[in-house]
């Protein structure tokens, strides 16, 4: 489809609101998406770190007390 002026282009015939509408709430959505994956992603990352401290914590008091004993 040919159009002969870019607002021509961006009215497609009447029904360009419904297109760029679409266009925007797909882009919104996808954004949403990655920023809600990044939050849960340094989230993830942050338990695993305090996990990994927390074990070494517990592996540390073990060694202490079997070498009291």
């Amino acid at each position: 489809m040919q159009f002969s002026s870019f607002s021509e282009f961006v009215a497609m015939g009447g029904y360009g609101f419904y297109v760029w509408l679409s266009y925007g709430v797909s882009f919104l959505l996808l954004l949403g998406l990655v920023m809600v994956t990044k939050t849960q992603h340094s989230k993830i990352k942050r338990t695993i770190a305090q996990s990994i401290l927390r074990n070494e914590r517990i592996n540390k008091a073990r060694k202490e007390l079997s070498h009291e004993s």
